[in-house]
């Protein structure tokens, strides 16, 4: 392992992992109270979190989505969530397209009064588009409203027109402007393709077969490395950079094959899903099992405060499909660990789940470790 124990969780780690229904329960706990500290970083003006950034928004209302799912207590905030985040953010986007600054459609009441629009939610990365798609399929996964459903659809017909020509005719750069081919776009556009394909059935095929052809160029680009965890992205050559493994890049991946493999069934997405997921625990995480990314606990900001969580919502998905008892006691003991080493007076949750919550604890390091909450309410 390539991180120290902290030696603090041994026996509440053990306690955690075997006490039944208990389990579920302080979990549950758990989650809540991580959440209402959460939304005192809620500004119903903007419908985003202060402290954190735009992308980190949707993960933020994902994981209150995926909490609302196991935790009807919850309904009511995730609703108002949802509902107030739909109108009233797209003021919010960083980097419009010309047609949306140019009219009428960035005004509040027009918002409230029409139809949605995809267009608001787009920005100069095709990643935060994505993953705006995919927190608005959570929502639609929790209310069954299809204006949300509507507006991840949106959201991934422009994704499309973003397919490129330059590594093997195909995949997404990280932006209309960088010629960058990086992993997490191109995982998120195939899990955001399979959840798609599982919930809008008049065009089931239609999403399977850009899942399919985005997980084929995938794997044909060398993303994933020898041992099964996955680089950053590609050189100008299209080669593996061999840069940082990321906990997110092992993360996204795994949802998006459970879903693909759920609509067009195939033993060797699972088969990849499993290898990855364990070579990621293998590499990540400290001889107590907490996942730790490589920036920790001090140079993590602005982007990396959030991956942690990332993974532990996909390796929960994961783990639901194809259970093994490595990935269960990952979630418990960073969940557990979560709650004993890295929360402040404040019920703020830090970015190091093994030690102390250093400054700043914000709406990414809580929304973070709220995903591993979560996640440890259903293994």
């Amino acid at each position: 392992m390539l991180f120290s124990s902290h030696g603090l969780l041994a026996c509440s780690l053990t306690t955690f992992v075997f006490s039944g229904a208990t389990v579920a329960d302080d979990a549950r706990s758990r989650a809540q109270d991580a959440l209402n500290t959460l939304q005192g970083w809620y500004n119903n003006g903007t419908g985003l979190w202060d402290t954190c950034g735009w992308w980190n928004g949707a993960n933020a209302m994902t994981a209150i989505a995926d909490l609302a799912l196991v935790d009807p207590s919850v309904m009511d905030t995730a609703t108002y969530v949802f509902n107030n985040t739909l109108i009233k953010a797209p003021a919010q986007n960083p980097h419009p397209g010309p047609e949306i600054k140019s009219k009428s459609a960035r005004d509040l009441n027009m918002r409230v009064n029409s139809a949605v629009n995809a267009s608001e939610w787009v920005d100069s990365a095709y990643d935060d588009d994505a993953w705006w798609a995919l927190a608005w399929i959570a929502a639609y996964d929790v209310t069954e409203d299809n204006q949300y459903l509507q507006l991840a659809e949106g959201i991934f017909d422009d994704l499309t027109k973003a397919w490129g020509t330059r590594c093997s005719g195909g995949g997404i750069p990280w932006n209309p402007s960088n010629t960058y081919v990086n992993a997490i776009t191109n995982e998120l556009f195939l899990s955001t393709a399979a959840h798609l394909a599982n919930r809008v059935y008049s065009r089931k095929q239609y999403y399977v077969d850009w899942a399919q052809k985005e997980w084929n160029w995938f794997v044909a680009q060398g993303f994933i490395g020898a041992n099964n965890t996955i680089n950053d992205g590609l050189l100008q050559n299209c080669q593996n950079n061999g840069a940082t493994v990321w906990s997110y890049n092992q993360g996204v991946v795994l949802g998006g094959l459970v879903e693909l493999n759920k609509a067009a069934p195939n033993d060797t997405y699972l088969e990849f899903a499993n290898k990855i997921a364990k070579a990621a625990i293998e590499t990540l995480t400290d001889s107590n099992k907490v996942l730790h990314d490589w920036c920790e606990p001090n140079n993590c900001e602005p982007d990396a405060t959030q991956f942690k969580g990332i993974f532990m919502r996909n390796l929960q998905m994961l783990q639901r499909v194809s259970p093994h008892d490595i990935y269960k006691e990952v979630i418990i003991s960073s969940a557990n660990s979560i709650w004993a080493n890295d929360r402040n007076a404040k019920g703020q949750l830090g970015v190091d789940w093994s030690g102390a919550p250093s400054d700043p604890t914000n709406a990414s390091t809580q929304s973070s470790a709220l995903d591993a909450l979560v996640a440890a309410i259903s293994v």
